[in-house]
């Protein structure tokens, strides 16, 4: 599937952050069938029991996936997490390549839903999970200096994902 459209990182977001030394650096991939797709890798230090990742870790990802997901349709619209519901199916391992993908199910003038999966790159499903969230511009989030570091553009090359 074409990508469209790579999103932006912040430089410290524990999903995003570039610069987070414990974060996942992960980048997101607006598709042409308005998915947004993640390929990313946890690392030993994100485990819970040894092999496995941690659930918290999980969520985070599902979380800023989902919440991401508002920019392809409104690309100026920050997600703020009401809910998240997490269903976690098998163990997810570390240093290993991994594919989230997430999608906006439901959209209102304050308010939008979706839903998140979590794969092995076998297509096994790992990880689902359903939030809802405010919508909010990022201006009443964070201060107008954070602004630079929320936004930061990384190039990469891909331009398909399967």
């Amino acid at each position: 599937m074409k990508v469209l459209k790579k999103q932006t990182n912040s430089k410290m977001c524990l999903i995003c952050g570039i610069e987070n030394e414990s974060g996942l650096k992960a980048p997101f991939y607006q598709m042409e069938d308005d998915t947004l797709v993640s390929i990313f890798e946890y690392k030993e230090f994100h485990q819970s029991y040894p092999g496995r990742v941690h659930g918290g870790m999980i969520s985070c990802m599902l979380d800023e996936l989902i919440g991401r997901a508002i920019w392809i349709s409104e690309p100026n619209m920050w997600g703020v997490t009401v809910s998240l519901t997490v269903k976690f199916r098998k163990p997810v391992p570390y240093n290993t390549k991994l594919k989230a993908v997430g999608k906006i199910t439901n959209s209102r003038s304050r308010i939008f839903e979706g839903v998140g999966e979590l794969y092995d790159l076998d297509g096994n499903l790992l990880a689902s999970a359903e939030a809802t969230y405010f919508k909010l511009p990022l201006d009443k989030i964070a201060d107008e200096s954070d602004h630079e570091d929320v936004n930061i553009y990384v190039e990469d090359d891909v331009k398909e994902i399967n």
